[in-house]
């Protein structure tokens, strides 16, 4: 089975010793006061979450998976209790607006936390991520009754969010989504279409699952240009009859808000994580940001995931290579060229091998790089915040540039970390009893 032991000694030498964390924060007053201490407490509470709580189920919910039936997706088992541990310690909200009920902690750590996160369990985090997306868009560009309604509910884990954006006509060519949203007179949109490839779409692990929609209005323009995005819930408010949501409580109806799932994809992996057929039948949505302006705003959420998903791929490297390294210290084979080395066996551990160890290294390498420009992503999204506008300005502009990077690279990487790892552990490292 696998073992995952958090890097928190790694990634505190890349936060202090590498680059100066608390000279960083202290520059920004949003973040002035985080400390060593406070960070120590942070990164010792999510290592024991994700080394005794998400990892041990890691291997036993993907051969699981998650299950359809007639409409109503199941989690493995185990999940709900995981998942719960996650939205009860309050790690949903890590980066969240403390307005609302998050913790804004700085991006230069929660970088580090989604990588034992990722490394540990990446089926059960991929919950997490899309609602942390979600809420990161509903609090830039939802208007403030939205906020107040939806925000502490994604902070606290009782309501997902999801991102409804592909259909089968119209993958990366969005301009061809053929998903209608029909605006009533209190504001409010019905929205009917079918959307394709949505992670988490349906689940049993929360309230409510929210979806950020891409549908076009009546009178915009062609192609992109034209969509806008909605926010559609699967459950309505009980109280919300018509009109805006100001005023509006957060006890659901038990009725659908006409979302529905038709069907779950059959994946080469991450079988855990149930990825939708979503059907919209003139289900009540509101408009986030401004018409016509959904290409932006789905970007602006898109380079959120994508930092999320290189850290994904420098998870599962992470979790490889301390499963190859332990496997070469126990299987033994040959001599070392040197001399024997344990006279006491029948044979040295592998890792007196040269390659042996020459693959490791280059697996543990890779890892300490990706790491090391995580952080310093996450520095520059912290800058973004700066009340210096050259220094925010100059930010964004280089988070423009390298999340696309981090996704590309580390995933890269994240696959042949991997590959090398189950090239060390031999015939085992392609049996899946043994998780790499």
């Amino acid at each position: 089975m696998l073992s995952y032991a958090p890097p928190t000694k790694d990634i505190e030498f890349v936060l202090y010793d590498l680059f100066d964390a608390e000279a960083e924060w202290a520059q920004i007053p949003m973040f002035d006061s985080f400390d060593r201490d406070v960070v120590a407490a942070i990164l010792t509470e999510c290592g024991k979450l994700t080394r005794d709580v998400m990892a041990p189920l890691s291997q036993s919910s993907d051969e699981e998976g998650a299950h359809w039936n007639d409409g109503v997706v199941t989690a493995p088992e185990g999940f709900k209790e995981a998942y719960d541990a996650l939205a009860t310690g309050g790690w949903l909200g890590v980066s969240g607006n403390p307005a609302f009920g998050g913790q804004g902690l700085p991006k230069m750590l929660t970088a580090s936390l989604e990588e034992m996160f990722w490394g540990a369990n990446t089926n059960l985090w991929l919950y997490a991520t899309l609602t942390l997306g979600a809420a990161i868009c509903v609090d830039v560009h939802a208007d403030e009754a939205t906020r107040r309604l939806y925000l502490p509910k994604f902070y606290s884990g009782s309501w997902t969010g999801a991102m409804a954006l592909t259909e089968a006509q119209a993958g990366t060519d969005l301009g061809l989504i053929r998903t209608r949203a029909i605006p009533h007179a209190d504001g409010s949109y019905r929205v009917t279409g079918t959307k394709i490839f949505i992670t988490y779409g349906e689940h049993d692990l929360s309230e409510n699952i929210v979806h950020l929609v891409l549908a076009k209005a009546p009178g915009g323009p062609e192609g992109t240009k034209g969509i806008s995005l909605f926010l559609v819930p699967k459950y309505l408010p009980s109280d919300w009859k018509e009109g805006g949501l100001e005023g509006i409580s957060n006890e659901l109806k038990p009725e659908h808000n006409g979302v529905t799932c038709s069907g779950t994809e059959e994946k080469m992996g991450l079988h855990a994580s149930p990825t939708c057929v979503m059907n919209f039948d003139d289900s009540v949505g509101w408009l986030v940001g401004s018409l016509h302006s959904g290409m932006p705003l789905m970007f602006e959420m898109m380079n959120r995931e994508r930092v999320a998903t290189g850290m994904m791929g420098l998870g599962l490297a992470e979790i490889a290579y301390q499963n190859a390294l332990a496997w070469s210290l126990d299987r033994r084979q040959g001599r070392d060229l040197k001399g024997i080395q344990d006279p006491s066996e029948s044979a040295d551990n592998i890792l007196v091998h040269p390659d042996v160890r020459r693959m490791l290294l280059e697996a543990k390498v890779n890892n300490e790089g990706c790491r090391a420009l995580a952080t310093w992503t996450g520095i520059l999204l912290d800058q973004m915040h700066s009340e210096d506008p050259e220094v925010a300005e100059s930010a964004t502009a280089l988070v423009a540039l390298f999340t696309p990077i981090v996704k590309a690279h580390f995933t890269d990487l994240g696959c042949e970390t991997a590959s090398t790892c189950m090239q060390v552990m031999g015939g085992a490292g392609y049996c899946s009893e043994y998780g790499v």
